[in-house]
């Protein structure tokens, strides 16, 4: 089992567990059967951001609380220098750096995303979540497909979308593709 979704599967036992909220509870805001999340609590399962953002909501808590363990503490600014974004790799494909892990009290959450390639064969994973998402490509081409919709996104596109359709990505042209997403 990957460390970090471990750690993360600990948070989010523990602070229902606080909150004295039932796992049924939280199943249906999640929008998931009460097995599938307990086993994101076991830790057996990937737990998507989608997935953790809609926790995050429903605990009143930072999405990278529940990410990284650390409470937010800047409330004027907070630089991220190149690089040096706080790291979550939650697959060997699909890599996160929270770019404002530590300012309190954020209305966006931006994420540095690399995608590295996969089969040509292989699906594309959907996901969904409250809110709007804004998607920027620095490097790389990617196919981003939306309710259905598939788009092709190259260095320097954008896009800006309802979040709560099912969209997922993958890397084009077998190169990795990093780009700037916000959830809103």
């Amino acid at each position: 089992m990957n460390e970090q979704i471990k750690q993360i599967a600990e948070r989010l036992a523990g602070l229902r567990d606080a909150l004295e909220i039932s796992p049924e509870e939280m199943a249906k805001v999640c929008n998931l059967t009460t097995e599938q999340y307990l086993q994101m609590e076991s830790g057996t399962v990937d737990i998507s951001v989608s997935i953790l953002h809609q926790i995050s909501q429903a605990y009143g808590v930072e999405l990278t609380t529940l990410m990284f363990g650390d409470e937010p503490k800047m409330s004027s600014y907070f630089i991220t220098r190149k690089g040096k974004g706080i790291a979550v790799e939650r697959t060997k494909a699909y890599k996160y750096q929270s770019l404002a892990a530590g300012f309190a009290g954020r209305k966006a959450d931006p994420f540095m995303v690399t995608v590295h390639p996969k089969p040509e064969e292989e699906p594309i994973y959907l996901n969904s979540h409250p809110g709007q998402e804004y998607n920027l490509v620095l490097k790389g081409r990617m196919l981003l497909q939306i309710n259905n919709k598939e788009l092709i996104l190259e260095e320097g596109d954008s896009i800006y979308f309802n979040s709560e359709l099912p969209h997922g990505m993958k890397a084009l042209d077998g190169e990795k593709v990093s780009f700037l997403a916000i959830i809103l």
